[in-house]
């Protein structure tokens, strides 16, 4: 059940008149049996999958607490007779017990995620080392389904557990409350990755219609819609074209390829993203925004603080600083320091614990070689950053140029070009291929395609591309203005007839301008497939 099919907005419709026609402490509930029920009609077996996932983390998270109430019972009675090194000892002994259960939980939850993610794909690795030598055996591959959004509702009750275990929330005893905040329906799809301290304050409240509020979630559904409508599934039609054409579409057709691929995983996953937090803001809930004017970024750091928020706050959290701070990285990083110097020994933990960030960020968006050269490429572009920058001061200190338009322009233009250029292994989901299409810019000279009347033979006509270049400077007029504050608010505070004119008038070009296929078969969102 997609975001953009009809079942999706009946279902939708059904649950938001129920939802403020029942009795308000009774709204989290029916939440609860929506999400299963969402869940259900995906595939049935999905619902085991994700009630494995809550059972396991509901009874560890329990333990932990448990054991944390019961240190601070026994440190509150034998608070006179215990010394400071054996109330040390206890608290670690404690502390060890907590991690063993907190271990249990991960190994068991991510062990799910790898098997039903990861196992063809080395099983794939596998039968390509035998092929290496020579041995004909090969491997068969399992025939698992990959349930919706398990790397996001995983990543999501893994990152509750952890912040159990360092005492950041307390223990929700209630199992069915838990079982909501894995299981919401709008972030199943594609996030956001949200933490449990800040949306179980208004996940499990009692709300009351205001008019205001569903108003603003109605909004920035349609917001949503447009730009998955009008936009991406309308550049889809091109993107298709050129990278399933390969052999037919190097030279030019690559460069436009990836660009078009830019703007359609941007209106794709944004759009989705709107849609997710309208439909928890019609119900009074709270999602975290995921995503702040990522191309006006001026560096590919500054571009992943602003890109899948939570996704990165996420591994900086959970999987970057653990490591930087963990024993062996220490000692690690004492050895560095005593046998290469002082810079160069600072510096290799960070390399290393960066390193792992991308190549887990990398193997999470996909189980192939693909990702994963794309993610370590990030990391390699970001490393080399870091290491200019003194270069980037002297040039500044020199020129100063750093607050210049023109700069600026060129950093933003830059960034958007680099990470369009790391894009391609998601676009060709083949390395060889990326990097032999990706030469094809520089030999292949058929850059008169822009004006020979060749665009229009990649199965968008002029009108789509009069309606993705107006779609493409609403957004750019968009994002300039929320710079300084909410557009919903600016257009709130207009008169009734001009706010009348600016919402109507969308969704009449949603309505009217959508890319809805024959009979209307809605494409899938990208990140369905995480």
């Amino acid at each position: 059940m997609l975001f953009t099919s009809y079942e999706f907005l009946a279902f939708i419709l059904i649950l938001f008149i129920l939802y403020y026609l029942i009795p308000a402490k009774a709204q989290w509930k029916l939440l609860l049996l929506a999400s299963y029920l969402f869940y259900f009609l995906a595939s049935p077996i999905y619902v085991v999958y994700i009630f494995t996932t809550t059972v396991t983390i509901y009874f560890a998270s329990c333990r932990i607490g448990k054991i944390g109430e019961e240190q601070s019972a026994y440190l509150k009675a034998h608070k006179s007779d215990l010394s400071k090194d054996e109330r040390k000892e206890y608290k670690a002994g404690m502390k060890k017990r907590q991690w063993h259960l907190l271990l249990a939980g991960l190994l068991f939850n991510l062990g799910i995620l790898a098997v039903v993610k990861y196992t063809n794909f080395a099983i794939s690795n596998i039968n390509g080392i035998l092929r290496l030598f020579g041995n004909p055996g090969q491997l068969d591959f399992w025939d698992i389904a990959l349930p919706m959004g398990i790397s996001f509702y995983t990543f999501q009750s893994l990152g509750y557990l952890i912040d159990v275990y360092r005492g950041v929330v307390p223990v929700e005893k209630n199992p069915f409350k838990l079982a909501l905040f894995i299981s919401f329906f709008p972030q199943l799809v594609q996030g956001p990755i949200s933490r449990f301290g800040d949306l179980s304050q208004s996940l499990f409240a009692e709300h009351r219609f205001q008019a205001e509020t569903v108003a603003r979630g109605l909004q920035r559904i349609l917001w949503g819609f447009f730009k998955k409508l009008v936009i991406a599934d309308r550049i889809l039609v091109g993107v298709n074209t050129i990278i399933r054409g390969s052999d037919q579409y190097t030279g030019a057709y690559v460069f436009l390829g990836m660009m078009f691929y830019a703007l359609e995983l941007y209106a794709d996953f944004t759009g989705g993203i709107d849609i997710t937090i309208g439909v928890a803001e019609t119900m009074g809930i709270t999602i975290k925004e995921n995503f702040q004017r990522p191309y006006f970024s001026k560096s590919i750091k500054e571009y992943w603080r602003r890109w899948h928020i939570t996704m990165g706050t996420w591994f900086t959290d959970y999987i970057f600083y653990p490591i930087s701070v963990c024993k062996p990285m220490l000692k690690f990083s004492r050895f560095s320091r005593s046998k290469f110097g002082e810079v160069v020994g600072k510096r290799l933990p960070v390399y290393l614990s960066s390193f792992a960030v991308w190549f887990a960020t990398g193997i999470w968006h996909g189980a192939s070689w693909n990702f994963i050269v794309w993610g370590l490429g990030n990391w390699v572009v970001i490393m080399v950053s870091q290491e200019m920058e003194p270069l980037y001061e002297r040039f500044h200190a020199r020129w100063n140029v750093r607050d210049r338009f023109f700069y600026r322009l060129f950093q933003v233009i830059r960034t958007i070009l680099l990470m369009s250029c790391l894009r391609m292994f998601d676009c060709y989901r083949d390395v060889p291929l990326t990097f032999k299409m990706f030469g094809t810019m520089f030999t292949h000279w058929n850059w008169n395609i822009f004006w020979n009347g060749a665009l229009l033979k990649l199965g968008l006509s002029a009108l789509d591309y009069g309606i993705l270049a107006a779609g493409l400077l609403l957004l750019i007029v968009v994002s300039l203005i929320q710079r300084s504050g909410s557009v919903r608010g600016r257009i709130a505070a207009k008169p009734y007839p001009v706010r009348f004119i600016i919402w109507f008038g969308l969704f009449l070009v949603v309505l009217l301008m959508g890319a809805y296929g024959i009979g209307y078969d809605e494409s899938q969102f990208i990140y369905n497939q995480f």
